[in-house]
């Protein structure tokens, strides 16, 4: 086997009860049965005897799935480190307790803005107070905690008031990730995408911070695609560190890769986890080289950045094989030069196109 996976990403379920509009979640809810708490114990097995080391609980909202404990406990007697992606919402101390004694690594929590008057209205329900308190029950219960806030037009100018919340809460990691402009986020991109100045400024702040708190936190500040002259190796490249399970059991290289017309994935049970990883068009289709434009295979960035973002390119272009718009040489550049200068003239009473509401249970 030439790349090996290192994280299993399990999307538990598209469910949750927020509905913030720039969630990864597909725009278009699959309402299929989601894997089962065995379905999902052989699929942590296989992965940890392909070499898979870490496991990140995800979702939509990974605890409104009742068997939980049973799956985190289950990674932890494989000797995977698992991390729980939340919202905090619904939790109380005692599961968190709970989760923890069956054996949970991390936490990694949601926060949307400072002022509960905004994070209210970005999640769609007053659950602000809720965050922090889950926040500080991570702390006292000795559970390392990682704050992730998705930057955009509406917070981005909080970033001070950020670092304070993240340095009251006791974080070791703070994500600073503007949002990555695919699912709702593309959908609602002309009202979140910031200036060129809002980025700017914000990135200043964070490195002086990153500066400051070096022994204490990390802080990582994650720049909009919009924003840069070459694309980033997504996922680490196309099928070479990462794989995502979706609800169903869809074996992914990436989130959003089964929206991708044309390219065949295979669901969880159907052949060992090895081969899939090894020999399915899923994840052969994009590796190597072979695929690429000739303007991309002569590139000296070809093994830095893979070729970008696939999702972003189809979704961008239409085409699966283009180079992806961000980078500079792309013909379809001007498609992010326009994305910019919308941003820059956008109106202050644009709305929001939140997900909808019957992905709630």
């Amino acid at each position: 086997m030439g790349e090996r996976p290192y994280t299993l990403t399990a999307e538990l379920t598209y469910r949750c009860p927020l509905h913030c509009a720039y969630c990864s979640n597909p725009t278009s809810y699959d309402d299929r049965p989601a894997l089962d708490t065995d379905q999902w114990c052989r699929l942590f097995t296989e992965a940890e005897a392909m070499g898979v080391m870490q496991v990140n609980l995800t979702g939509g909202e990974p605890l409104l799935r009742s068997d939980l404990e049973r799956l985190i406990a289950h990674a932890h007697r494989l000797g995977l480190y698992t991390n729980l992606i939340t919202s905090g919402v619904p939790l109380s101390r005692r599961r968190l307790a709970r989760l923890r004694g069956n054996g949970l690594d991390a936490v990694q929590l949601s926060l949307q803005s400072t002022e509960p008057v905004l994070a209210d209205r970005l999640a769609g329900r007053a659950v602000h107070d809720q965050k922090l308190a889950v926040a500080r029950w991570t702390q006292a219960l000795r559970i390392p905690l990682t704050l992730n806030i998705v930057l955009h037009r509406d917070n981005i100018e909080q970033i001070h008031d950020i670092m304070a919340l993240a340095e009251d809460l006791h974080a070791e990691r703070l994500e600073l990730a503007n949002a990555q402009y695919l699912g709702w986020a593309l959908v609602n991109r002309h009202v979140l995408l910031p200036t060129h100045e809002q980025l700017e400024e914000a990135r200043r702040i964070a490195h002086a911070a990153r500066a400051r708190l070096e022994s204490r936190m990390e802080i990582l500040f994650v720049t909009p695609d919009y924003y840069a002259d070459v694309p980033r190796a997504c996922m680490d490249g196309w099928g070479r560190r990462h794989l995502i399970v979706s609800p169903d059991g869809l074996i992914l290289p990436c989130h959003l890769a089964h929206t991708l017309p044309g390219v065949t994935f295979e669901r969880a049970g159907t052949r060992p986890l090895l081969d899939i990883w090894e020999q399915s068009d899923g994840f052969t289709r994009f590796r190597g080289e072979a695929w690429m434009a000739d303007r991309c295979r002569r590139c000296e960035y070809r093994t830095v950045d893979f070729g970008g973002c696939r999702c972003q390119a189809f979704y961008l272009t239409g085409r699966l094989e283009a180079m992806d718009p961000v980078c500079r040489w792309s013909p379809d550049h001007h498609l992010i030069e326009m994305a910019r200068d919308a941003a820059a003239k956008r109106s202050e009473e644009a709305p929001l196109r939140q997900r909808e509401l019957h992905m709630v249970p």
